[in-house]
């Protein structure tokens, strides 16, 4: 009986070493000398503090920066642990709505989105991750397009020529990655850092 036991508690120790210990530690040890700045995070730093990740979208109010799109994330309530508040970008609770597409929810939200869009003096078409959430809740980009439509009221905020804040924008879009993954985009908190660093008028 024992001839058969020692070879699988063997396997599996072995195994556990590799896979979990060894194998983990090469990776992270690998990343960290190749890419470290993204192996530590993408954090990204101003007067040498951490403000952020490149990776995690932070929840942008003020008419003087560009918005992300909308969160779906939630946080227990604290006045009633059996329900959830609204939490944009919570990275501790990261996750969509799970609305499906016939929901009436879904619906009204975005209507009601596309309509304060319209209220703002934006005609015609909004774009779909102005009025949509990703999946992760904490999406940092948004496409070019969505930047581009807030130009007017960032400019409006900061007292600065349209064409200085779509400059920004324009030198803040990524293309796709190796040039067919993805979508172009435009993350958000370090258009609003480029937007900050501009010399005041």
């Amino acid at each position: 009986m024992v001839q058969h036991f020692r070879p699988a508690i063997v396997l599996i120790v072995l195994m556990t070493l590799l896979t979990g210990v060894l194998y983990p530690f090469a990776i992270t040890g690998f990343a960290n000398v190749v890419f470290p700045h993204r192996a530590g995070g993408s954090m990204i730093l101003r007067d040498g503090n951490v403000i952020g990740s490149a990776l995690i979208g932070q929840n942008f109010t003020s008419d003087k920066y560009f918005h992300g799109r909308p969160s779906a994330t939630n946080t227990p309530d604290p006045n009633d642990p059996t329900k959830n508040v609204d939490a944009p970008y919570n990275a501790a609770n990261s996750g969509a709505s799970n609305y499906g597409a016939t929901s009436q929810a879904l619906i009204d939200r975005v209507k009601a989105d596309v309509e304060s869009w319209h209220k703002a003096g934006i005609a015609g078409p909004i774009p779909a991750d102005a009025v949509t959430t990703s999946a992760s809740g904490l999406d940092p980009d948004i496409s070019p397009a969505n930047a581009l439509l807030q130009v007017a009221r960032v400019a409006k905020a900061r007292n600065l020529p349209e064409d200085k804040v779509r400059a920004v924008v324009t030198a803040a879009i990524e293309g796709r990655a190796l040039g067919v993954i993805g979508e172009p985009r435009v993350n958000v908190l370090e258009l609003n850092l480029a937007l900050d660093a501009l010399p005041a008028t």
